[in-house]
């Protein structure tokens, strides 16, 4: 395979500025990688040929390099040069589904179902649709992926009557679309946010190593006549993955 030969950005410091030269630069690179300039698997050359490109000095790129390593954003490859691996999901929280969102976002949504069934709804399952415990539900377990690389482990639970699920249409698209096509209007949902350690099993799923922080997401949408349609368990890689929060001043 052809190597790819380093992008050339234009990057500019403010040397009057009492920020920090590497943090000025961590920053525009940080940016340059959100916005999509910098994609997966472009090269920024070694930290000499940055350093005299932008008038700086080593230690400063070694720097500015370092902080985008430690956010797993940048990795060093031997002979090759410093190499963008991805930039983090920053998520809104509405109500939308995560492959809509990485399809917006340029991130090249993929999903994996692991399972598809018909089973008998918990205690907590049953709480979160409005049905009796033991009732039927269908249940869809996914691992979604941005770029081929794992980003969430993706547990839903439905009453059986909403809707048909087919395996190969789940790999193609995202469920609430699947819902919105058949007929149902999403109207709202209650949601909580935590987070937890990964086990050895969801580690190895996620492409994690065990006990690494996952944040997690349960989720209960209503349709336009209240009726609770999807109950949904998730865990996102901490690493890849951010909840964004919009807060407003209460006058």
């Amino acid at each position: 395979m052809a190597k790819k030969d380093p992008v050339d950005l234009q990057f500019s410091v403010d040397r009057s500025s009492p920020v920090p030269l590497y943090f000025q630069l961590s920053q525009q690179l940080e940016a340059a990688i959100e916005q999509g300039r910098l994609s997966p698997g472009s090269l920024l050359g070694n930290e000499i040929e940055l350093a005299g490109r932008l008038g700086l000095s080593r230690p400063t790129v070694r720097q500015a390099i370092q902080a985008l390593v430690d956010k797993g954003l940048l990795v060093r490859r031997r002979g090759i040069g410093t190499q963008v691996v991805h930039s983090q999901i920053k998520r809104p929280l509405e109500l939308s589904s995560l492959y809509d969102d990485l399809e917006a976002a340029g991130q090249r949504p993929g999903t994996r179902v692991l399972r598809l069934d018909t089973v008998e709804a918990t205690a907590e399952v049953a709480a979160a649709l409005g049905l009796p415990e033991g009732s039927e539900v269908r249940l869809v377990e996914r691992l979604r992926s941005a770029h081929g690389e794992p980003m969430a482990y993706l547990r839903n639970h439905l009453p059986t009557d909403l809707i048909g699920l087919d395996g190969d249409k789940l790999e193609d698209t995202g469920l609430y679309r699947l819902l919105r096509s058949a007929g149902v209007t999403l109207h709202s949902a209650r949601q909580t946010v935590g987070a937890r350690s990964a086990t050895a099993e969801e580690a190895e799923l996620l492409g994690e190593s065990e006990g690494a922080p996952l944040l997690t997401m349960e989720r209960t949408a209503f349709d336009d006549t209240g009726r609770a349609v999807e109950y949904g368990s998730h865990l996102y890689r901490a690493s890849r993955y951010a909840f964004e929060f919009q807060l407003l001043v209460r006058s």
